[in-house]
């Protein structure tokens, strides 16, 4: 079978009342297909180095000589330093102090529990941990937990705006030694679940969010652990008189605690805002031979040309004014908080023009759908469009779908009908067979909206990436 074909079809019902035909086009990646990129594939090499675990002469956080730290660099690839424990959940109590000394200069590290097995993103799935994000002479301190279905919760050390749903941090100086606190208490807020940490006597809390517990979460290890969003700079942290769950370690002697990555310097392709996708020769989504769409997929900014990206099949100019259909299969290997992949529906100018708007996440000229969601739920799969004006509008209200960054291949369905919702237009998903759908508002289809290409195209509000492959892919390409 040739990677490409076109058809017409006859439009199921309530379509086929709207255009008798239209021409759909199907592509299985059985080869490079050959489609328009645009800065897709940007991506260039950066050096990673890793150099923390167990310092035997040193004494940066106090005490005696032997603490635990180093040098640590947030990255997509996993570095840990960290002490076994018997698998733990959340109807467990856990709990961990020790003394800390952050050094003045950049970096991202995660200290506390998490489950080895599952390392992949921000946030990842199965923590209860300190963040330490150090700015220069300052830094940072937030709390967080994330349950195994990537549904998360945080506080800070700072002040919590829960009317405007905020957190302001407090200024905490580098280059003096904290003491400093963690627990899980699974009977706190009334049985939901809560998380208290302290730092010299700042207080942060935080509940467990309704259902996070259920989700579950197991903890195998606590210890020093990077931030999994991508490459950026590293920064200097040390650990004394550590607590485990009421074990001590004051690390004079090496604790012999596991460690992957610690001690290593690599190259990442893993760099915000640099894109690598389009066609690959892998095999993730589940067609029936190697080939798809896909790769390292970042959110866009607007304001400048090589922060947008797309790559996409070239279509006859389409509109709103007539249907519009596609369907495929999906593999979310990766997601990180504030991430969003669009596949869809696209104009090749229009979407990418570059321009000062930042009020506005959708692409001008787009219909298709939209993968990412609230920190607090994950990742969802639903509608989203946006026409030739400001008219925009997404389908997260209807209960999408959830999509788990997991691995697992999924099949989907987009229907786009302009005659439903009053003649103001609908757009229905799929996701496993999970329904959602989105009216359009009234005017947004007659103001018009003008389609050139189908593909991935990025958003206009930048953000954090996700690792996602798409085959069998079958799409409109012309309208009747």
């Amino acid at each position: 079978m040739k990677a490409m074909r076109c058809f017409s079809i006859v439009l199921l019902a309530p379509l086929a009342c709207l255009a008798a035909m239209a021409e759909q086009r199907h592509e299985s990646f059985d080869k490079d297909p050959g489609w328009d990129g645009y800065n897709n594939r940007s991506a260039k090499p950066e050096t990673v180095r890793q150099d923390f675990g167990w310092s035997p002469g040193t004494i940066h956080a106090g005490g005696a000589p032997g603490e635990i730290g180093g040098f640590i660099s947030p990255a997509a690839e996993p570095a840990y330093f960290a002490k076994q424990l018997p698998t733990r959940t959340f109807d467990d109590v856990l709990m961990a102090s020790g003394r800390l000394a952050v050094e003045k200069g950049r970096g991202h590290t995660l200290i506390g529990f998490f489950d080895s097995r599952t390392l992949n993103e921000w946030r990842t799935p199965s923590t209860i941990a300190l963040r330490i994000q150090q700015r220069g002479e300052i830094f940072h301190c937030h709390l967080e937990y994330c349950t195994r279905k990537w549904r998360a919760g945080a506080a800070i050390i700072g002040v919590v705006d829960k009317v405007r749903d905020r957190m302001q941090p407090k200024e905490l100086p580098c280059g003096r030694i904290y003491a400093w606190s963690i627990k899980y208490d699974p009977n706190g807020s009334g049985g939901r679940g809560l998380v208290t940490a302290t730092l010299d006597g700042d207080v942060a809390s935080c509940e467990l969010n309704p259902g996070h517990k259920l989700d579950g979460a197991e903890f195998n290890h606590f210890g020093v652990l990077n931030v999994m969003k991508q490459f950026d700079s590293g920064g200097m942290l040390w650990l004394d008189n550590v607590s485990v769950n009421g074990e001590g370690e004051d690390f004079g002697v090496n604790p012999q605690w596991d460690a992957l990555g610690n001690r290593r310097t690599y190259e990442t392709r893993n760099v915000r805002p640099r894109f690598d996708f389009g066609y690959s020769p892998t095999h993730y989504s589940g067609g029936k031979a190697g080939g798809e769409l896909g790769g390292l997929f970042f959110r866009g900014d607007c304001r400048y040309g090589q922060r947008l990206a797309a790559y996409g099949d070239r279509l006859d100019s389409l509109t709103l004014a007539r249907a519009l259909r596609a369907s495929g299969k999906i593999c979310l290997r990766r997601g990180v908080t504030d991430s969003t992949s669009l596949l869809g529906f696209y104009h090749s100018e229009h979407s990418l023009r570059v321009n000062p708007a930042q009020d506005r996440a959708t692409p001008k000229d787009f219909l298709g759908v939209a993968i990412e969601g609230p920190s607090r739920e994950g990742f969802y799969f639903y509608p989203v469009y946006r026409n030739h004006g400001n008219g925009t509008s997404n389908g997260l209200a209807a209960n999408p779908p959830r999509i788990y960054p997991d691995g697992a291949a999924y099949g989907w369905t987009l229907e786009y009908d302009p005659a439903a919702n009053g003649g103001n237009g609908r757009i229905i998903i799929t996701l496993d067979g999970l329904a959602a759908k989105l009216d359009m508002a009234p005017g947004d289809k007659a103001a018009g909206g003008q389609f050139d290409r189908f593909g991935l195209v990025t958003p206009w509000i930048d953000g954090n990436g996700q690792q996602v492959y798409f085959d069998e892919l079958s799409y409109t390409c012309r309208q009747e």
